[in-house]
């Protein structure tokens, strides 16, 4: 056939092009199926690069995000699943597991000549379907404080059992509750501080309210200061010394490169006189300063910190309460920061700062202990995630029940809705409940259990009104969910559902799959 691309550029059509989406995309969902639910496994990802770094982890996106895949159906996925966890920061596993169920059914019914766009007008009613069916059956605790921080616990909890905490869950569970409850509603993240330092056990790791600064107080320095004033800074304090690298002096004597200097000191001198003016007893920069204004600086009795990280700093001023300042003309200008007290505190080997009774009560720090930095690295990362499904669900105060009881609820609905719908349509919403069972089958097959017998009795449970029941992986039975204290958070399960839904739908529009050829260097040999 005379090609109508360039030479390299290809094309797959119709039938090729959807069985390499199709396929690339189940081959992604079976690679983080295993990671699902309380008795999934973790991935080693090692990298090629320098250093050969490796990460340990089980968090859906953490693992798509550092694979590099060829195949444009695969990436639809792992988009999905990056979106999923800045969304909700949950459920990034089940949104991937879904849609390459969803994908899976709709591969068998494009095999039995039923088009793709009936199969999508399907899964878009299906979807709308279990969406209700999840709606109906939500519990809000929203207006009794303690039923609500009851759920809270129950669905940090349930988040972290899939995870490295899963062994102390109830520990860490606290620690995220309080942090939560600390934001007051606010979904910021950024006021809640996360410390990893190795040693001790993951049982060590604590919250403490106020905020840590990763730094040693300087030599000579007050150690503790009450009632902080605190100016947060990004300027040089570095130029006591004349720097000759790149600056030309012609002297004439070396008399005069002294009196250069002592020009110099002045300066340095009148800039610290400045920031002594604030009325300040903490001074906080960012870049380096040297051992002439940090004498001045403990002449004047304030604490000096240098070299506090870039993220260190801007948290440290949103925290007291103060901005980052360059200049130090107008003190009247300049937010100061806040804090009762300032001590140097022992964690492990380390010395910290410890800012306490900060401007802004929302902000604690969370002091991570554990054997190694992959431990540590990983905690991070479950963390975040319990943190980020507990700051959206105390906005959206609506909770489900978890361990695929809502899958079954969904799928019961989208069953129902199979046999009332006339047409072809209804064999593509029949799948859609398929591939919803296949989240609970992947938690029981992921214990090792008979995920078949497990299902079928799941099945005839939820065939009863109001029924809890979903699967419990520990006793290795049908259990009641609402005992177990086994909760969800509904935003999550809905952003599971209607962006698995979208992901398989585009994937299911494609027909043509053009790859095109690079564009080619001039031979300059």
């Amino acid at each position: 056939t005379g090609s109508l691309f360039k030479d390299e550029a290809t094309e797959e059509k119709g039938e090729r092009a959807r069985m390499a989406s199709f396929i690339g995309a189940m081959a992604i969902a079976d690679l983080v199926k295993t990671t699902l639910g309380p008795k999934g496994m973790d991935k080693i990802l090692q990298s090629t690069g320098r250093g050969h770094s490796v990460t340990v982890t089980n968090d859906g996106a953490t693992i798509l995000k550092s694979l590099h895949i060829d195949n444009p159906a695969a990436k639809v996925l792992v988009d999905i699943s990056k979106v999923q966890d800045d969304e909700v920061g949950d459920g990034t596993t089940s949104v991937v597991v879904l849609a390459g169920e969803l994908l899976r059914e709709a591969e068998k019914l494009v095999n039995v000549k039923i088009h793709p766009m009936t199969i999508i007008s399907g899964y878009r009613m299906a979807a709308e379907c279990a969406r209700n069916a999840l709606l109906e059956k939500v519990v809000d605790n929203k207006l009794d404080a303690e039923k609500f921080k009851d759920d809270l616990m129950k669905i940090a909890m349930t988040t972290l059992s899939s995870k490295i905490l899963s062994q102390d869950k109830e520990h860490f569970a606290k620690l995220a509750v309080d942090a939560v409850m600390r934001l007051k509603g606010s979904t910021n993240l950024e006021s809640i501080q996360i410390i990893k330092k190795p040693g001790g056990s993951l049982t060590d790791s604590f919250l403490d309210e106020g905020f840590i600064l990763d730094k040693k107080i300087g030599v000579g320095q007050p150690k503790r200061i009450e009632n902080a004033k605190i100016l947060v800074a990004n300027t040089a304090m570095d130029t006591d010394k004349v720097k000759i690298y790149g600056a030309r002096v012609r002297v004439d004597s070396m008399a005069k490169v002294a009196e250069i200097e002592v020009a110099e000191k002045e300066k340095m001198r009148e800039k610290v006189q400045k920031i002594i003016n604030h009325g300040i007893n903490c001074f906080v920069n960012r870049q380096l300063i040297y051992n002439f204004p940090e004498e001045l600086f403990a002449d004047a009795g304030v604490l000096a910190i240098e070299h506090a990280d870039f993220d260190g700093i801007e948290r440290l001023g949103l925290v007291t309460g103060g901005e980052i300042a360059s200049t130090f003309d107008n003190p009247e200008s300049v937010k100061l920061g806040h804090c009762k007290l300032i001590e140097e505190i022992m964690i492990g080997e380390d010395k910290l700062i410890h800012f306490s009774g900060v401007a802004m009560g929302q902000a604690c720090t969370i002091v991570l202990r554990g054997a190694s930095p992959h431990m540590l690295d990983e905690a991070e990362r479950s963390l975040h995630d319990a943190l980020c499904v507990l700051s959206q669900t105390v906005n959206d105060s609506r909770v489900l029940f978890g361990g695929g009881w809502p899958e079954m609820v969904m799928a019961k609905a989208v069953d129902e809705l199979a046999r009332k719908t006339p047409g072809k349509r209804s064999h593509a919403i029949e799948a859609f409940s398929r591939a919803l069972i296949a989240i609970p089958t992947t938690i029981a097959d992921n214990a090792g259990l008979d995920s078949a017998e497990l299902i079928a009795q799941l099945r005839a449970e939820h065939h009863k009104e109001g029924s809890t029941a979903g699967i419990d992986v520990i006793s290795g039975s049908v259990g009641d969910m609402s005992e177990l204290g086994i909760s969800e958070a509904f935003k999550v399960k809905q952003a599971v559902l209607l962006s698995a839904t979208e992901a398989a739908e585009m994937i299911l529009r494609v027909d043509e799959i053009i790859t095109c050829a690079p564009r080619r260097r001039e031979d300059r040999m």
